[in-house]
């Protein structure tokens, strides 16, 4: 079967599971893990990712229905990985400000 070209998708469980086309980047997860930062920022220009880079993160991490989304990760990189055990052990709150448009701050709060 063919894989479909993900343009606009940016759910990670979507991605993987309606057969899209995708490059392995959950060694991004291993880094994060690895790296001993307190805190991360994410910092990429529009068009680069981090929509759906934050959705993978929170299918890794995220204890709600962790054994479907285990599967998630059956044939990438991350699985082989010492950090799987990592995986589905956390709660995860996943906040996207991606479609709010305003002029100013005041605005965006009334929305």
């Amino acid at each position: 079967m063919q894989k479909k070209i993900p343009i606009g998708i940016e759910n990670f469980k979507d991605l993987v599971n309606e057969n899209y086309l995708y490059i392995d980047k959950t060694k991004f997860i291993e880094e994060i893990i690895n790296d001993g930062a307190k805190v991360k920022l994410f910092t990429r220009p529009r068009r680069f990712g981090k929509t759906l880079n934050m959705s993978m993160l929170k299918y890794f991490f995220d204890i709600r229905e962790s054994k479907n989304n285990k599967e998630l990760f059956d044939k990438l990189y991350i699985k082989k990985s010492p950090i799987f055990i990592e995986q589905g052990k956390y709660p995860v709150i996943f906040i996207s400000m991606k479609g709010i448009q305003s002029s100013s701050i005041e605005n965006c709060i009334d929305l």
